[in-house]
């Protein structure tokens, strides 16, 4: 299993070293009030899961740490705003791959002539990525055709190869057997270890969150009732 770096040590906000900073941030939907007053600082290089039961808010927290939900009140202060360097990658639910088109079409989606030195390199990337997520098989196969377990990795290998700063994700191995999903996060495990890529995580999955290094952010009711380590699981 590839092994995960030591988390770094949490300074204060002043320091300006974070990478997501929420302050007292609310996010209401007419009477509802999907997130209440979170406070939440992520640092570079760190591995967050985002808990907690159905409806508690963890998909509209990755929309606003992903830039794509105004809050209503309070502040986010997001990577791209500090620098035009950090890029985000999300991983959706409804995973936004374009049906009609091959897992390759897809993946190509993700090339960047300003991030990779050739379509070469782009090509070498996707290739190992795809062989670690035993996805090479099935690369001329259109999504449509694929069961939800592919569509997931796809998704995921085109997230990484946008070689993002932070990749957020929204329960990515909902449709994934148990071997399968650990799989895949010792993949991002890996990318954080090697490339300080930092890991923010929706999941219910208490059995995955225990095996990796990381902290959690437990929602309830749009409240974050719990930030730190996972020994709260």
């Amino acid at each position: 299993m590839l092994t995960g770096r030591t988390l770094p040590q949490t300074g204060s906000t002043n320091q300006q070293n974070y990478l997501f900073h929420l302050d007292n941030l609310s996010v209401e939907f007419g009477s509802t009030r999907a997130l209440k007053s979170v406070q939440l600082t992520v640092y570079p290089g760190e591995i967050l899961f985002l808990t907690g039961p159905s409806g508690a808010g963890k998909t509209t927290l990755l929309n606003v740490l992903g830039g794509l939900q105004e809050p209503t009140s309070g502040k986010a202060i997001l990577p791209h705003q500090r620098s035009s360097k950090h890029f985000v990658s999300t991983v959706f639910q409804d995973l936004r791959l374009i049906q009609k088109k091959s897992c390759e079409d897809n993946l190509w989606m993700a090339y960047d002539g300003a991030v990779y030195d050739s379509k070469n390199d782009f090509y070498r990337e996707m290739e190992d990525l795809c062989r670690l997520l035993q996805v090479t098989d099935h690369l001329s196969k259109k999504i449509e055709d694929c069961n939800g377990g592919l569509r997931q990795k796809v998704a995921m290998i085109r997230a990484l190869l946008c070689r993002p700063t932070a990749l957020l994700a929204d329960e990515p191995t909902s449709s994934l057997d148990k071997e399968n999903s650990y799989r895949l996060f010792e993949v991002l495990n890996h990318f954080n270890h090697k490339k300080g890529l930092t890991l923010i995580w929706a999941t219910h999955n208490k059995e995955l969150i225990k095996q990796f290094p990381g902290k959690i952010a437990h929602l309830d009711q749009g409240r974050l009732v719990y930030s730190g380590h996972a020994c709260f699981i």
